[in-house]
């Protein structure tokens, strides 16, 4: 795990640059020594309260989402197309799918000023190579 942190916090990769805190787990694989590669680029590591499996369930749950609906579903030839389809995805989850907690409505709507139009063509729109669709009205 400390070649891992060390891999996150080199100069290439800019995966966490913009990232203040670390929240992890309590397994015994992030050891003291993954901590001090993570403070010192400036990141605190939270470990999770111990016996609390529920606690980050919003994270879990999206992470069952893109594993169902996309990763599970692609074949990947290399870090920049996995990085290209969860790109892809997470702009699909939070403009295009709606959300069963969210009495089935989009988050943050882009394609219609008006949320139920009645009148218009109806409109595709694909990513990844039609995996993933979204229908839309444009208002008349």
């Amino acid at each position: 795990m400390r070649q891992a942190a060390r891999n996150l916090t080199s100069g290439g990769c800019d995966l966490l640059a913009k990232c203040r805190y670390l929240i992890r787990d309590r397994d015994a694989k992030f050891s003291s020594g993954f901590d001090m590669i993570m403070r010192s680029v400036g990141m605190e590591p939270l470990a999770l309260p111990p016996r609390s499996p529920n606690l980050n369930a919003f994270a879990e749950r999206f992470v069952r989402s893109i594993k169902n609906e996309c990763l599970d579903r692609t074949i990947f030839f290399g870090e920049a197309s996995l990085r290209h389809a969860v790109t892809e995805y997470v702009a699909h989850y939070h403009q295009e799918r709606t959300h069963q907690g969210k009495d089935n409505r989009l988050l943050f709507p882009q394609h219609t000023s008006d949320p139920l139009p009645r009148d218009g063509p109806v409109h595709c729109r694909e990513r990844l190579g039609g995996l993933l669709k979204f229908y839309y009205k444009e208002a008349a």
